[in-house]
């Protein structure tokens, strides 16, 4: 059975190999290690299809080091020990080995831990491949014991290159070779959504359906082999929560236009529309508050319409909402604020309700005092008990919320400076 063209047309050299530069470039120093021969233990992080295995393969040749290969989806302790016995008999002869561990974060902690001894004695050097971040996913120790690259996501340029090279290598591929265009490979590149591993398949699905068109690639058959690509987003993973947190930041640095991008984004991967409802609802609390309190109900408007209609009209009362969050007035006064007092309420101690704020139903608590001084607002110049304290008793009042000049707030802030004046006055200030 022929080999799929990803694996057939896997690099041999340095050379060969596209993108990454800013690990592999002149002076860098994965580049300055590899040339020197003087390889470490490390961890390759990064998405799907962006060389993580074949830079393995390429440095553990530039050593000239065994290379074994074992994936963490497959593999339990018994084949780890047969990879440390294995590296342990070219030890013996004098060579060096390389374990390579793909998808090394579905190993569990005490399967990770195994490897440390034999990473520690140099019985081999460990290079682990991950998409997940390997500070939530691997453990100290191991990481303590293995330098950490992070792999990008390939540029359309360097999956074109990728592609070029595809189709110069494989003889199979030379009817197809002078009909697949620019303007195809730049498709497949584009619709690969930084995954060479994808492109390549795009290519040779396509050269196979060619072979019955005259040996050629249109981009029409083209745009066939890539229609209903998937793109990447790892929902519940990092990459989930880095878009979250795009689409967030940009409401809260009020560019409605990069607000809807990142939420149609989300939107675009299948994301639940109502977790970015609920979301959005916290934006609208936590970055606009009372700068423009009608964020709020119509962030809850729009949670409220994508479970009564679902999509499309769903989506497009989310895209009202953030639209809305992104122009508003912004304040994080009251986020501020709930932080500050529910750090000093689990700090202190349980404190009394003072006898002037306690309510009083019975004639017992009556006699007790309850509620004996308290001021009735209402009865009071401005609606306003001015010089009372509604803390408890020993506990010095402090300002919690202090609202922003914008929006609505601005009124408010000027309503507490009127009152606090008024406190002063009648303490005597």
């Amino acid at each position: 059975m022929k080999k799929p063209l990803p694996d057939r047309v896997r690099p041999d050299t340095l050379e060969q190999y596209f993108g990454q530069e800013h690990l592999l470039g002149e002076g860098m120093p994965l580049r300055l290690a590899i040339e020197s021969k003087r390889l470490h233990s490390m961890i390759f992080w990064g998405p799907p299809g962006t060389g993580k295995t074949t830079l393995a393969r390429l440095l553990a040749a530039r050593a000239d080091a065994r290379f074994i290969a074992i994936s963490a989806v497959f593999s339990g302790v018994k084949d780890i020990r047969a990879a440390v016995e294995q590296a342990q008999s070219n030890a013996e002869l004098g060579e060096t080995t390389v374990l390579f561990v793909d998808e090394v974060h579905r190993f569990n902690k005490a399967q990770q831990d195994a490897f440390l001894p034999y990473v520690e004695d140099g019985t081999f050097l460990f290079i682990g491949a991950t998409t997940e971040n390997p500070s939530f996913e691997l453990n100290n120790a191991l990481l303590s014991r293995a330098r950490v690259y992070h792999l990008q996501v390939l540029s359309e340029d360097a999956i074109r290159q990728v592609l070029k090279r595809a189709l110069q290598h494989e003889q199979g591929l030379a009817g197809a070779v002078e009909l697949a265009s620019d303007e195809v490979l730049s498709l497949f590149a584009s619709a690969a959504d930084g995954d060479a591993r994808r492109a390549l398949s795009f290519l040779e699905q396509a050269a196979d359906l060619s072979q019955n068109q005259g040996d050629l690639i249109s981009p029409e058959l083209a745009g066939q082999v890539v229609s209903g690509a998937v793109r990447r987003f790892d929902k519940g993973g990092e990459y989930f929560y880095d878009t979250i947190s795009a689409l967030h930041k940009s409401v809260r640095g009020s560019d409605p236009d990069a607000s809807l991008y990142w939420l149609a984004r989300m939107l675009d991967v299948g994301c639940d529309p109502l977790y970015v409802a609920r979301r959005v609802v916290r934006m609208a609390s936590e970055d606009i508050g009372n700068a423009d309190p009608r964020a709020l109900q119509l962030a809850l408007n729009a949670w409220d319409v994508q479970q009564r209609l679902g999509s499309p009209e769903g989506e497009l009362a989310i895209a009202q909402a953030v639209v809305y969050l992104a122009c508003a007035a912004k304040s994080n006064a009251v986020y501020q604020a709930w932080k500050a007092v529910t750090k000093d309420v689990r700090q202190r101690p349980t404190e009394e309700v003072p006898l002037h704020l306690r309510n009083a139903p019975t004639r017992l608590m009556k006699e007790e005092g309850y509620g004996r001084t308290y001021r009735y607002a209402h009865d009071e110049p401005h609606a306003y008990a001015a010089g009372e304290n509604y803390f408890p008793d020993g506990f010095e009042p402090k300002q919690y919320y202090s609202p922003v000049d914008r929006g609505l707030e601005r009124k408010i802030r000027e309503k507490l400076a009127f009152l606090r004046g008024l406190d002063k006055q009648a303490k005597g200030g």
